[in-house]
């Protein structure tokens, strides 16, 4: 844990303009500073061995090395806490994704307008970020199974026939994009469970998120749509600025998702409370909750909920496999985890879970 000193800053992007800007917001923090700029990822490299920051923040889009690059090669030699600095369109938010799964710790999106990056917003939006992620110390490792995406997803035809024997609740957010990436796949396609999902992350980037998921999974990813009815083998993934919610159908005993743009809860939105207070509601007990890394508690009260009126089977991740111990510790120390685990056994204790009880 960082302790009695500044808090060592390594910028990297390769907008003067921006390595100044993010610089000044930085230094004007006196627990913060900035010990050196880079203008790509080869000279962020560099950077990073002669001056041993203890959080980096990154664009993604640089010339002859850029981020994403930067991050493969970071993990691999000299991991560190990596803030991206990403671009609010289509393609900033599928690199972004693909970052996240390398192992940066969290992002923030660029204005539109780069002089608004002085806002206060902004500002207080990058130091509090940075403070959270500066005592990471949880990173990707060489020996994790390598993920390829499997370019078959017109091949994924669910059989709806099968009766969904479990719905399976999970619930995340900071270092959530790559624990779904280690969970996930590991789930096969015709388990009898249905997934739904709540990962803290604004509008724009959940359907990238998903996207990136259906390739590397066998099961079916997409970011949920109002009124999907609720199959075996595919996991719906709440949208950025909206909580999911999963009622039963009128006139029949199918389940299907409700999206709604009522106000945040706890400043989340899409907020895993919401998602499993509706689950709670309903008057079934096949229900499996997953609470995984992330900052604060959403989700405690929910889980609770779901112990105490559907008798659900909880698991929670262990704290050394979580970038941010927050929500599942909250979980853990309510006394309602049936399982504590490690990321790499999250996937077999739901299926065991959903193949025995």
């Amino acid at each position: 844990m960082i302790v009695d000193r500044k808090i060592k800053i390594l910028v990297v992007d390769d907008s003067a303009f921006m390595r100044r800007v993010i610089s000044d917001i930085i230094n004007s923090d006196n627990r913060f500073t900035v010990v050196g700029t880079a203008k790509n990822g080869e000279e962020g490299l560099e950077k990073v061995r002669q001056l041993d920051p203890d959080v980096i923040t990154l664009d993604v889009d640089m010339p002859e090395m850029d981020g994403l690059e930067m991050l493969k090669n970071l993990m691999k030699e000299n991991p560190k806490p990596v803030l991206l600095i990403s671009a609010y369109t289509k393609e900033g938010a599928d690199t972004t994704i693909k970052a996240l799964g390398l192992g940066a710790a969290d992002f923030i999106t660029k204005p539109s307008n780069i002089f608004k990056m002085q806002d206060k917003e902004i500002r207080d939006n990058i130091i509090k970020r940075i403070l959270l992620i500066s005592n990471i110390s949880n990173f990707p490792s060489d020996n994790k199974r390598q993920l390829k995406e499997t370019g078959h997803n017109k091949q994924k035809e669910q059989v709806h026939s099968v009766k969904i024997k479990k719905i399976v609740a999970i619930g995340t957010s900071t270092g959530g994009p790559r624990a779904l990436q280690e969970v996930l796949p590991e789930l096969p396609e015709h388990l009898p469970a249905t997934y739904v999902i709540v990962q803290h992350m604004p509008a724009g980037f959940t359907k990238s998120l998903a996207e990136r998921l259906n390739n590397l999974c066998q099961i079916k990813v997409k970011e949920a749509e109002d009124k999907d009815i609720l199959h075996p083998g595919v996991a719906y993934i709440a949208p950025g600025n909206y909580h999911i919610l999963v009622e039963k159908m009128p006139y029949s005993n199918d389940l299907w998702i409700r999206l709604s743009s009522s106000p945040s809860v706890s400043g989340h939105r899409p907020s895993v409370n919401v998602m499993l207070n509706s689950l709670s509601e309903l008057n079934i007990d096949n229900i499996v909750g997953v609470i995984m890394t992330g900052m604060g508690n959403d989700g405690c009260e929910g889980m609770k909920k779901l112990k105490l009126n559907n008798k659900a089977y909880v698991i929670a991740q262990d704290e050394k496999t979580s970038v941010i111990y927050g929500m599942p510790k909250a979980v853990i120390d309510e006394g309602i985890a049936d399982a504590v685990v490690p990321i790499n056994q999250i996937a077999k204790e739901i299926i065991r879970v959903v193949e025995v009880l």
